[in-house]
């Protein structure tokens, strides 16, 4: 491993500090799942995308787009190589350790949900089945063994397909990640990958979907989340409520998508993205702590993945992430109307 230069160590610490600074700025309920703590009806109509896509959206959007093409050309840099670098370092005891963190963490997740009793794989999803519990339990149990996690990941897809009965397919767009996770044992404990994919990365990938569709519901249905920053009003650091909104998901959306792109750059937004979703257990609590376990957790595991960086791809960010936003808002009213009218 090559020597670093007091330069290097230098900014090293100063991105740490920036990191911990984007923390705090940052609105903290991007990361606080709304339904599991208002009132909601996702029949109701969405508000018109007109409505959505104005001045504001539009300047938020062209600053992500800068920020990513800023992280995308940075990768390629001495100042990129040092960051990988200085990643490499701080998670290498954790890097052979992927697999167990996701299975340890899958263990204590499906305990919770077995001790609550009442819920399908995440707090807002309610059943009155005997039986969905005790799966949960069982799921928990294989974790144990790289064999029998194949059997925990069925169980999940199983249990997503339950709710996907009780709830409808527009509700279970929420969550993906759980077919992400689910992925991720099965192909881990058959030693397998698809399409060119790790199992890693189709959590990653997973995880990405689950945030993108969930910042579209920020613009969409800022109104459930009104009550929240009513009770939180420091959540919002004086902004006008419905600008914190459209600031909120687009800073959501940049993010999950840089899940889904270069090594850095989804590195340096997990990296982001966990610092959010661990300070808002501290104002939202053990609902929330429990509800976000195993993307937390997916998070961690993609800071510590040390792939390397694809040829040069800065020029084309901006394009397939014009193509994400296009998608996922066109999927997300397109569905919606489908479904409800």
């Amino acid at each position: 491993m090559r020597a670093y230069s007091h330069r290097e160590g230098r900014f090293a610490s100063l991105f740490a500090a920036a990191v911990g600074v984007l923390t705090i700025v940052c609105p903290s309920n991007a990361t606080a799942h709304v339904k599991w703590f208002s009132t909601f009806n996702v029949a109701a109509a969405p508000r018109p995308l007109a409505s959505v896509l104005s001045t504001d959206f539009a300047w938020l959007f062209l600053l992500s787009v800068a920020a990513l093409w800023a992280g995308s050309f940075i990768e390629h840099t001495r100042v990129g190589f040092t960051l990988r670098d200085t990643l490499d370092r701080l998670t290498a005891e954790l890097q052979p350790r992927r697999e167990a963190l996701l299975r340890a963490c899958g263990g204590a997740f499906f305990v919770a949900l077995w001790i609550l009793g009442g819920v399908i794989i995440t707090p807002e999803l309610k059943t009155s089945s005997p039986v969905i519990p005790w799966v949960q339990a069982a799921i928990a149990i294989g974790l144990f063994w790289r064999r029998t996690m194949i059997l925990s990941g069925i169980g999940i897809v199983a249990l997503y397909a339950v709710a996907l009965a009780d709830y409808g397919p527009f509700h279970l767009m929420d969550y993906p990640i759980f077919l992400g996770l689910a992925a991720f044992y099965i192909l881990s404990g058959l030693n397998r990958t698809v399409l060119g994919l790790r199992p890693v990365d189709v959590a990653r990938w997973g995880a990405g979907i689950t945030l993108m569709w969930a910042s579209v519901e920020k613009w969409a249905y800022p109104g459930w989340t009104y009550p929240l920053l009513a009770e939180h009003p420091k959540l919002t650091f004086g902004w006008e409520p419905s600008l914190y909104m459209t600031a909120a998901g687009v800073i959501e959306f940049a993010l999950a998508f840089g899940l889904i792109w270069t090594p850095l750059v989804r590195r340096l937004s997990a990296l982001v993205l966990m610092a959010m979703f661990i300070s808002a257990i501290f104002e939202f609590g053990k609902i929330d702590a429990v509800g976000h376990l195993m993307i937390i957790a997916i998070l961690i595991v993609i800071v510590a993945d040390d792939a390397k960086a694809p040829p040069r791809r800065a020029a084309v960010a901006p394009i397939p992430y014009a193509l994400a936003l296009a998608v996922t808002l066109t999927v997300y009213y397109g569905l919606h109307a489908i479904l409800f009218g």
